[in-house]
């Protein structure tokens, strides 16, 4: 093979001048940069216009709340209305499908709780892959549980009811959030532990739940102790106990369930999701308002007063906390032979 002939410049044919190389380097770059422009401007631009933000849970709540308070800090920061939806229904599916199928856009925002981990193994019909279609954003806050009944059902204690529901199998009822919640999921782990038969009433949210137990409709109900405490405290309901690993420093009266031999904990937390796609630059800007909304003055406020815990994070930490919790549910639902249908 014959070698390429040398030039008087020292090049050999094939290699550009210093000149047109460096040149060419040039439009290179110039051609990236210009591919990148589209995605750098929408982030840049973002938000121009009023975001939606679905939470798939009845007004009232705890998770409404939280939303409702972080929701006014974002418009406040980004300058742009952010519009809370309430979705309830089919265990917090349809509002999250809503989300599911949403523009890549950062328009549409959804809060989940411990059901969309839940709904992963217990659904069998799921219309979304929530690892698939869903990116999440952020945590936000947590609730501790409480077990707590009417005046009117004469219980005071974890004893009382698991002789009451001994003396009437399948009589006795507990209500919850929706088929799949941590209230279900709660009550269902009661029944296993106390070798009890109860009947589950799922509700479209806590609140329309928790209203019924007030009115003595249902028996028994797990539910936020920030939203039951009121009543507690002025005798419209009667504590059991508080789903806790020891006495919460919100309610150190209250003898936990392990205490009186149930080992169960259980809690409401609640992150921000939205449509898998959406900019990185839309994520992380969302994810580190998300972090300033929770130490505003207001929410701090709000948050101490109400008993909520803060869980501020990064996405990535979000995502390993959901990998973790579907695992969990998954293992609990699995051994418990628990189903739902949509």
């Amino acid at each position: 093979m014959k070698p390429f002939p040398v030039r008087a410049d020292g090049l050999t044919p094939y290699q550009p001048s210093p000149s047109v190389e460096g040149f060419l380097r040039r439009k290179l770059l110039l051609v990236a940069g210009m591919a990148a422009l589209p995605w750098a401007s929408q982030a840049q631009a973002w938000p121009a216009k009023p975001i939606r933000w679905i939470v798939p849970f009845a007004a009232g709540g705890t998770t409404d709340v939280v939303t409702r308070l972080v929701a006014a800090e974002l418009a406040k920061s980004l300058g742009q209305s952010v519009v809370v939806d309430n979705k309830p229904g089919a265990g917090t599916v349809l509002g999250v499908d809503l989300a599911a199928k949403a523009p890549a856009d950062g328009y549409t925002l959804v809060t989940v709780a411990n059901s969309f981990c839940v709904n992963q193994t217990l659904m069998k019909n799921l219309p979304y892959d929530g690892m698939r279609d869903l990116r999440p954003v952020g945590l936000m806050g947590m609730s501790e549980h409480v077990l707590a009944t009417h005046p009117g059902s004469g219980l005071k204690t974890v004893a009382d009811l698991i002789a009451a529901a001994k003396k009437q199998p399948g009589k006795l009822s507990y209500a919850s959030f929706g088929a799949g919640t941590s209230a279900h999921l709660s009550g269902a782990m009661l029944e296993a532990q106390a070798g009890i038969d109860m009947i589950h009433v799922p509700y479209k949210g806590q609140a329309p739940a928790l209203n019924d137990l007030i009115g003595g409709q249902v028996t028994v109900m797990f539910g936020n102790w920030p939203e039951f405490r009121q009543y507690v405290q002025s005798g419209k309901l009667v504590a059991l106990g508080m789903a806790t690993a020891k006495r919460s420093p919100l309610a150190t009266q209250i003898a936990t369930l392990t205490e009186q031999g149930l080992p169960i904990e259980s809690n409401s937390w609640n992150g921000m999701l939205t449509r898998s796609g959406t900019p990185d630059a839309v994520v992380q800007r969302l994810n580190a308002e998300i972090g300033k909304a929770l130490q505003s003055p207001a929410v701090v406020q709000a948050f101490q007063d109400g008993g909520i815990v803060s869980l501020a994070g990064s996405p990535e930490r979000f995502a390993a906390f959901i990998r973790s919790e579907t695992d969990k549910y998954a293992q609990l639902i699995r051994k418990g032979g628990i189903t739902a249908e949509i």
